[in-house]
């Protein structure tokens, strides 16, 4: 396991060198949708129409803020099961994506896309939103704002905690060891 520190937006060469279990802390602009704003993203898309963010070199942050307190320019920003974005995720990776963060399992669609795209998943403690949102220094809504905290936001993130769970090369931090081969059983 490494440590990183990547500056956004993300390149091929930065996302080739992380493997499953390397740790990253991530500075820059990162973008957050969950499912009702990817559908709006690929909708956009079929209809040819701008993105409200450049997807080349972006990272996208599947989480549904609470409101900010006073003060603070976020709420609590913890991860949303990432599975839910599955349907979508190949697609803004072909366009460029080179990162999401969320929590859980990836479907072999989405592991397959990272490899094809250099791209990987990043995992950010469930349960932690409060902490996580620490590292977040500025955030504000730039498109769906009707969608509450499924709009989409550009967030302002300094030395985000990240995991690498897949990487690019069809790692995966998730992985059962096979303990009969091991001769463990």
């Amino acid at each position: 396991m490494a440590e990183y520190n990547l500056q956004t937006p993300l390149t091929d060469e930065a996302m080739a060198k992380l493997k499953a279990g390397d740790v990253v802390r991530l500075t820059g602009t990162i973008y957050t949708a969950r499912d009702a704003a990817h559908k709006r993203l690929v909708d956009l898309l079929d209809k040819a129409e701008p993105l409200p963010f450049e997807l080349k070199g972006s990272v996208i942050y599947y989480v549904g803020p609470s409101p900010a307190p006073p003060g603070r320019p976020i709420g609590a920003a913890g991860p949303t099961t990432s599975y839910r974005m599955d349907t979508y995720a190949p697609r803004l990776h072909s366009l460029g994506c080179k990162a999401s963060v969320g929590k859980g399992k990836r479907s072999d669609a989405v592991k397959q896309a990272l490899k094809d795209h250099t791209a990987v998943y990043f995992g950010a403690t469930g349960g932690a939103g409060a902490l996580l949102s620490k590292c977040i220094t500025a955030a504000k809504v730039i498109a769906f704002d009707e969608l509450g905290p499924e709009a989409i936001r550009e967030l302002t993130v300094v030395d985000f905690p990240l995991l690498v769970i897949n990487d690019s090369h069809g790692g995966e931090l998730y992985v059962q060891p096979d303990r009969k081969a091991a001769g463990l059983e």
